[in-house]
C-alpha cells in the first residue's frame, strides 16, 4: 500500500458518480476521505446524491445533459432489471441507458465542469464510459473507482458475469474463453456508438469497447484482495484499496436486541437477512427466505432499505422486520447472513467474520457469490430454491464450524490490509504526484 504523507499537496478533485444503489456509498466514502484529508472535492452526480455529497464534504454538481435521477423510486431507475429475467437483456439495457449509450452527454457535462474550474485529477467510475472519455479528452490524470470487484477480468480470473470459479482444467479454460468471447461481442455491440462519440471529440476509433478503460491511469478496486480470487500478476494500473463501507444515508435505525427479541429467545442464533437497497424484484425471494426460516430455532432480523420499505411481508414470530436499520450493530451478534450477494453487504458481513448464504439475482452478485463459495465462507444457492432448502442451508452454515472459521479468517485478512478510505487517499495522492513528475521530466 502506498503511504500518505503529512505534507500532501492540496488537490482539486472532480469526482463522478451515478445513482445505481450499491455504488453510491463507496463513492461517498471516497469523497468523505478525500475531503477529510483537506482536498477540494467536487462531485458531479444524480440529484439523488446532493444532500449526501454535501454532508460528505463535496461541492455538488448535478448532471445537466446526461441522465439524472430525481429520486430513488423504482420508476426512475435506469436499468429496471426486475422487468426481465434475461441477464443478457439486462446488461444491454444498462449499457444503452447509462454505461455506454449516454457517454457523449456524460463527457460533455464533465468537460463543462472542468472548463468552469480546473482540477488536478478526475476520479471517474469504471461503469460510466463518458467519465473515462472526458479524462482522455481533457488529458487529465484519471483514476477509476470500482465499487466492487473488477469489471474486467484480471489475469487468471474467469470472465465477469456468470459467477464461475477459477479454471482448474482444460474444459474450464475453454468455458472461460467462450464466455469471454461472448462478453466481448456484447460489449462491442455498443462500439459503433462509442466510436461515433470519440469521433465527435476528435479521438481515434477503438477496435473494442474494452480498450476505453485503458485510457485511465489507475483502476482502484474498492474490494479486498483477500476476498478476490488470487492472481499471479496484477496489472500495473490496477490497485486494491479495500472496501469503502460507508453507511447508506437511510440506515439511521439502530438495532436493539432486547427491544426486538424477548429475553427467552435471545440465546438463539441470530440471522441477518438483507436483499439490496434497490428494487430487483426480490419480494418473492425475500418472502421464501422468511418462510424457510420460520420453523428454524433462530432469531431473524430482516432489513429492507429505502427501495423496499413499503413491502408487505408475512412475518412469523421469530422474524423482526426493520425498514431502515444499519447492519453493523446486528452483525456484532449475527451468526449468519442471508443475502442477494451485493458487494457492500458481503464485505460488511465478512469484515465482521460472519458467514453467508448467498442467493445471487444478477449484476455483480454471481461473481461475489462465487468468491464466498471459493473461500468456504458460505454457501451459494439459486434464488428459486424452495423455503425448505433455504432453511437447510442456514442450518448447515450455523452448524458446520468451517464456515465461521473461514469467515473469521477473511475478517482478519481484510483488517490486516488496512482501512479502505486511507488507502484510497494514498493512491490518489501518489498517482497525482507520479503524473506531475512524469510531466516535469517530459518538459
Amino acid at each position: 500500500m502506498t503511504g500518505t504523507t503529512d505534507a500532501a499537496p492540496h488537490l482539486r478533485i472532480l469526482a463522478v458518480c451515478w445513482e445505481g444503489g450499491g455504488n453510491v456509498p463507496p463513492t461517498l466514502g471516497a469523497v468523505r476521505a478525500l475531503a477529510g484529508r483537506g482536498h477540494d472535492v467536487r462531485l458531479i452526480a444524480d440529484d439523488t446524491m446532493r444532500a449526501e455529497a454535501i454532508e460528505a464534504g463535496a461541492r455538488f454538481l448535478p448532471w445537466k445533459g446526461a441522465p439524472n435521477r430525481p429520486d430513488r423510486s423504482p420508476d426512475s431507475c435506469y436499468v429496471r432489471d426486475w422487468e426481465t429475467t434475461d441477464p443478457v437483456a439486462g446488461f444491454q439495457r444498462g449499457c444503452e441507458r447509462v454505461f455506454v449509450g449516454p457517454a457523449q452527454s456524460h463527457a460533455e457535462d464533465i468537460l463543462e465542469a472542468l472548463a468552469t474550474e480546473p482540477s488536478d485529477i478526475l476520479l471517474g467510475t469504471d461503469m460510466l464510459f463518458g467519465s473515462i472519455l472526458a479524462g482522455e479528452i481533457a488529458k487529465l490524470p484519471t483514476a477509476l473507482l470500482a465499487s466492487n470487484i473488477s469489471l474486467w477480468s484480471l489475469p487468471g480470473h474467469p470472465p465477469f458475469g456468470p459467477g464461475f470459479q477459477p479454471a482448474r482444467s482444460a474444459a474450464d479454460r475453454a468455458r472461460d474463453a467462450e464466455a469471454a468471447a461472448m462478453a466481448e461481442r456484447l460489449w462491442d455491440g455498443f462500439l459503433p456508438g462509442l466510436n461515433a462519440t470519440r469521433a465527435h471529440f476528435g479521438l481515434a476509433p477503438l477496435a473494442h469497447v474494452r480498450e476505453q478503460p485503458l485510457s485511465a491511469g489507475r483502476h482502484l478496486l474498492a474490494t479486498s484482495s483477500s476476498f478476490d480470487f488470487p492472481t499471479e500478476r496484477l496489472p500495473d494500473h490496477v490497485r486494491y484499496i479495500g472496501p469503502l463501507l460507508e453507511l447508506p444515508s437511510w440506515a439511521q435505525e439502530r438495532w436493539n436486541e432486547r427491544r426486538t427479541s424477548p429475553p427467552a429467545r435471545e440465546m438463539r442464533p441470530l440471522v441477518l437477512v438483507s436483499f439490496s437497497t434497490t428494487n430487483q424484484g426480490q419480494a418473492d425471494v425475500l418472502q421464501r427466505v422468511i418462510s424457510g426460516l420460520a420453523g428454524e430455532p433462530v432469531e431473524v432480523v430482516v432489513t429492507l432499505g429505502k427501495a423496499l420499505e413499503g413491502l408487505c411481508l408475512q412475518s412469523p414470530a421469530n422474524v423482526t422486520i426493520l425498514p431502515h436499520a444499519a447492519h453493523d450493530d446486528i452483525l456484532t451478534k449475527a451468526r449468519a447472513v442471508v443475502t442477494h450477494g451485493g458487494h457492500g453487504t458481503i464485505m460488511r458481513s465478512l469484515s465482521h467474520g460472519v458467514p453467508l448464504v448467498v442467493l445471487p439475482m444478477g449484476r455483480d452478485q454471481n461473481d461475489n457469490a462465487a468468491r464466498v463459495d471459493y473461500h468456504g465462507a458460505g454457501l451459494r444457492l439459486d434464488p428459486s430454491v424452495p423455503p425448505q432448502m433455504l432453511g437447510e442451508a442456514v442450518r448447515r452454515v450455523l452448524s458446520e464450524p468451517s464456515f465461521a472459521e473461514r469467515a473469521a479468517a477473511l475478517a482478519r485478512a481484510i483488517a490486516a490490509e488496512g482501512p479502505g478510505p486511507a488507502r484510497l487517499v494514498a493512491e490518489i495522492e501518489d498517482f497525482v504526484l507520479r503524473c506531475s513528475q512524469r510531466d516535469l521530466s517530459a518538459a
